[in-house]
């Protein structure tokens, strides 16, 4: 089938006058031509004409896409290949665009517009975070940000009662500490122990984080981190990082409930052989299997770390009592929990 050069036009969305200048620059010349002397294009012109434009899309000049299309390792496919590939990442970018963008609407959704120094300080994190986090990762932050802010704000309060008090970092009493604060930023990465090491390394290095309103203060960071690293050394004796990002964060409101099931249990005179012991057993197993994502192997692992380092238990979310118990109603049914 052989084109003539209108309905080649017509039908690619190009002007006849385009065409022409692609002849006459020798970039795109006709396979043939009709006796009265018309530009007959065919199905290679074509293929080449798409060459031609998926080039142009990326950007280069048209002598380089002469070059290009006469050298043999510029095969057709590789073009529509790195047009795919162009178009991949525009549509990324379109998509970061428009994550930037719901970020700043946001910012209207009390109905008020932002002061200047609103503006500036959402643009200086912003810019900030985004050396260290890709647009969707920045959107799920700041969401889940409003979920946690209130907890945190309790938090900082109680480790900012030890440091008065001057409690040293690694004392065995601000475990406790350590473990909420390790469970708080679990739940607000969402579990993500890849997004969790970088909030840290941004904030550790970032000036213009630092302070931030709403967020914790540096000395009360650079603080509870000793405890975290010590805390975080003697668990990765027994579990790898691997280990890690399966973890799943399991609320500490769900924790505070097994504990209050177990001393009610215990206030009824229930001992840990008894059904509602093994029934509590059961209902620790199940938790320990959503922590783990049912990685059994994990979940003994994690038990082995907690009996054998007094410090992890120290800050468990179990306390020694209710753990006590359970460990025996464990034994009971025969099973390993963390």
């Amino acid at each position: 089938m052989l084109l003539k050069v209108g309905e080649l036009a017509k039908r690619t969305g190009l002007t006849v006058r385009t065409l022409h200048h692609y002849d006459s620059i020798g970039l795109l010349q006709p396979s043939a031509r009709s006796e009265s002397g018309y530009r007959l294009y065919d199905q290679r012109d074509v293929a080449r004409l798409h060459g031609i434009q998926a080039l142009r899309g990326l950007g280069l000049a048209l002598e380089d896409i002469g070059r290009l299309l006469t050298d043999e390792g510029a095969s057709l496919p590789g073009i529509v290949d790195r047009q795919l590939r162009a178009l991949a990442l525009q549509i990324e970018q379109a998509s970061a665009l428009r994550q930037r963008l719901e970020l700043v609407q946001a910012k209207f959704a009390d109905g008020r517009e932002p002061e200047l120094d609103d503006w500036l300080a959402t643009l200086q994190l912003t810019t900030t975070c985004a050396k260290y986090f890709s647009p969707s990762e920045l959107k799920a932050i700041f969401d889940n940000w409003a979920g946690v802010e209130a907890q945190w704000q309790v938090l900082a309060a109680d480790i900012r009662a030890v440091m008065a008090a001057g409690v040293a970092p690694l004392d065995p009493q601000v475990q406790p500490l350590a473990q909420r604060w390790m469970v708080l930023m679990h739940g607000w990465m969402r579990g993500n122990f890849d997004v969790m090491l970088r909030w840290g390394r941004m904030y550790l290095s970032e000036p213009g984080v630092q302070g931030r309103s709403g967020l914790v203060d540096l000395a009360v960071v650079n603080y509870i981190e000793q405890a975290v690293q010590l805390r975080m050394s003697l668990l990765m004796r027994y579990v790898s990082e691997d280990d890690m990002h399966k973890m799943v964060n399991v609320p500490e409101a769900d924790w505070r409930a097994l504990t209050q099931a177990v001393q009610a249990a215990q206030d009824a005179g229930a001992t840990p052989e008894s059904a509602a012991g093994r029934a509590l057993a059961r209902r620790w197993l199940a938790l320990t299997d959503r922590l783990t994502a049912g990685d059994t192997g994990l979940r003994d692992r994690l038990a082995h770390a907690h009996d054998a380092e007094p410090l992890l238990r120290a800050g468990a979310m179990l306390p020694p009592a209710p753990r006590a118990f359970l460990v025996r109603a464990r034994a009971a049914l025969g099973a390993t929990t963390a």
